[in-house]
């Protein structure tokens, strides 16, 4: 890695840091910053993976009052069991991928996620009005039961690739009888916590982790995080997500380019 890499992911992951604690998405930078020096995808994915996680695991402290309450653990625990097998499975899926598969991915995965944020706006509309209507109901055993297969899916995706996952679940939570947007809020950190845990403790085992890009990143990703919470009440979150969309075009049309 040279001095030039150096700066480069360092800043990729404060800029990532960042817009992880604000609004998402930081991957959309961390990540093409890793295939831009060279990186091979699968390392870069799994490089980015262990950069970004210790700065989002802070984040569950802020929430810690929001799992006191036992009827939240009791409806959600079998979710967070199949959280941790699938991220296991989409990891081990992740590995298993040649890296010209995975070249030909990036622009799918990166496009996909950035429709996420596209239209995270009218998801959480959706969860806004669902909660506003139902906010007396509980969750059925059906809705339990589907809601743990879609978090099984939901969990693959996010130990392959994973970005723009969160909106995702916060959509599940609400469809499955949740009221409180900042218990929804505590509990999908907890759950991309674990399932990018568990992905990060796989691509070490195997050793698909390039330590030194990894440790750069690690700390330009905790000063962006850091200052990306300090400052995240002055910042205007439209355009915070604009930036990030903007991004994310941007990287899905220059890939798509690369591998045309």
């Amino acid at each position: 890695m040279t001095l030039a890499h150096a700066i480069l992911l360092f800043f990729a992951a404060m800029a990532g840091g960042l817009l992880n604690s604000v609004a998402g998405g930081g991957g959309f930078i961390a990540f093409p910053a890793l295939l831009f020096t060279g990186v091979n995808p699968i390392n870069a994915n799994a490089t980015n993976t262990v950069a970004l996680w210790p700065g989002t695991l802070a984040s569950v402290g802020a929430y810690w009052r929001e799992f006191q309450d036992r009827n939240n653990w009791r409806l959600l625990r079998p979710l967070l069991v199949v959280t941790f097998f699938g991220s296991i499975l989409g990891a081990l899926l992740l590995l298993k991928t040649s890296e010209h598969t995975f070249i030909r991915l990036i622009p799918f995965l990166l496009g996909g996620a950035t429709l996420l944020f596209i239209f995270g706006g009218k998801i959480t509309a959706f969860v806004r009005a669902r909660l506003a209507r139902h906010a007396a109901q509980h969750a059925s055993r059906f809705a339990v039961v589907a809601g743990t297969f879609i978090q099984l899916s939901v969990a693959v995706y996010i130990g392959y690739f994973g970005a723009g996952a969160g909106i995702l679940m916060l959509a599940l939570f609400a469809v499955m009888g949740m009221e409180n947007i900042h218990t929804m809020n505590a509990f999908k950190s907890l759950f991309a916590i674990c399932a990018n845990g568990v992905a990060v403790v796989t691509f070490i085992i195997f050793g698909k982790v390039l330590w030194l890009q990894a440790g750069t990143m690690i700390i330009g990703a905790m000063i962006g995080g850091y200052f990306g919470a300090w400052y995240a009440q002055k910042l205007d979150p439209k355009v915070v997500r604009y930036i990030v969309i903007a991004i994310g075009c941007t990287m899905t049309a220059y890939f798509t380019w690369k591998i045309v």
